[in-house]
């Protein structure tokens, strides 16, 4: 029985947004036996850890350390729903493992839609100041147990491909431990680990497995805990073409998931077939959102060039979705960019309240015949 075959989205969190309110009363009322709160964000808000599992490998896994991150939240209830429907899966791997996950690690942020915590720190960036009160739960957790693995979910911008071509839907990344990117015997337990999970879902989502770039960042969580011992797995969600909600997105981070556990629980720190990482391209920043091609500007002169524009995503309030808003990110020549949509402007008219388009502001213009 392959799991994306019996794959079962959480019907209680259809959007992309979670509410933190909502993800609390779910916990209480459905999981309340397997959770524990663990700290209270900076507004106050409850973090809570779920516990499941009986086997000896202990893993460690939180979700919205990022606010505007929800794909790894959405797919631990996700992975929770597949496996209720199949007990023999579920049995087969949580009798050899023990997870620990921290859902919604930044609740303030994940409420406002936001990367940075209440107080705008970005908590992967502060291992070592513990300017955040969030950073200091986690170092905590992980202090508390002897983890054989830990998995840092994320989220990654539109913006990157595997090839130039293919959205990187998926992106793994096993950090280093120095700037001279080592290649370390704990480095090689978490490739081994990617390697699993890339053979199975390269058939499933061809052209759309990236490898993260293991530049070693001194002050970002992932980094720091291999450095210290504990093998730790970064997981990346990005774009899945017209699905800019990530549903698709959402049920492969998830069917990851799973194959992740599956293979910590085989390997149980082997590094057999860690080379199967390295096959997996490295992500390219390569796209935007849109491109307009060969726009003529109102000007006194003649002036054709392109407009790229990324969408911001907002949450605005009294809504329970995410509102993407248009955003111009360059003018000019933009050929060595790709959009997921391009708009051929030739023999068109740009209308706006402006002659050129404002940088870094909303896209305020049309395109008409």
């Amino acid at each position: 029985m392959n799991f994306e075959q019996i794959y079962s989205p959480n019907p209680n969190f259809s959007n992309r947004y979670i509410s933190p309110e909502k993800l609390f009363s779910y916990l209480q009322d459905n999981l309340s036996h397997y959770i524990q709160e663990i700290g209270r964000s900076y507004l106050d808000k409850p973090i809570y850890k779920l516990t499941i599992g009986t086997g000896a490998i202990n893993v460690l896994a939180w979700s919205q350390m990022h606010g505007n991150e929800s794909n790894a939240t959405h797919a631990m209830l996700d992975l929770l729903e597949t496996l209720d429907k199949a007990p023999e899966l579920k049995e087969d791997l949580l009798s050899k493992i023990k997870l620990d996950f921290i859902f919604m690690l930044n609740p303030d942020g994940s409420e406002r839609w936001t990367r940075l915590n209440a107080a705008d720190i970005d908590l992967n960036r502060d291992f070592h100041n513990e300017s955040s009160k969030e950073i200091k739960f986690l170092k905590k957790a992980v202090a508390s147990n002897k983890y054989d693995y830990a998995l840092n979910l994320h989220e990654q911008r539109t913006i990157f491909t595997t090839d130039g071509i293919h959205p990187a839907t998926l992106s793994f990344l096993a950090p280093s431990e120095n700037i001279e990117r080592t290649v370390t015997d704990n480095r090689k337990k978490c490739m081994a680990v990617i390697g699993k999970v890339y053979e199975h879902l390269k058939e499933l989502i061809p052209n759309q497995i990236g490898r993260y770039s293991d530049e070693f960042y001194p002050t970002s969580t992932g980094d720091n805990f291999i450095k210290a011992g504990m093998p730790t797995i970064l997981f990346e969600g990005g774009h899945f073409i017209d699905d800019y909600t990530r549903k698709g997105t959402r049920k492969y981070y998830t069917v990851a998931l799973y194959y992740a556990l599956k293979a910590i629980s085989e390997l149980n720190s082997d590094i057999e077939g860690w080379e199967k990482y390295l096959e997996i391209p490295e992500n390219q920043e390569t796209h935007y959102d849109i491109i307009y091609r060969n726009v003529k500007l109102n000007t006194d002169h003649e002036c054709i060039l392109d407009v790229a524009v990324q969408y911001r995503e907002i949450i605005e309030e009294g809504k329970d979705e995410i509102s993407f808003v248009p955003f111009v990110m360059e003018v000019g020549d933009v050929k060595k960019r790709k959009g997921w949509l391009e708009v051929d402007c030739t023999g068109k008219k740009f209308v706006a309240a402006t002659k050129y388009p404002k940088l870094d502001a909303p896209a305020e213009f049309t395109i008409e015949d």
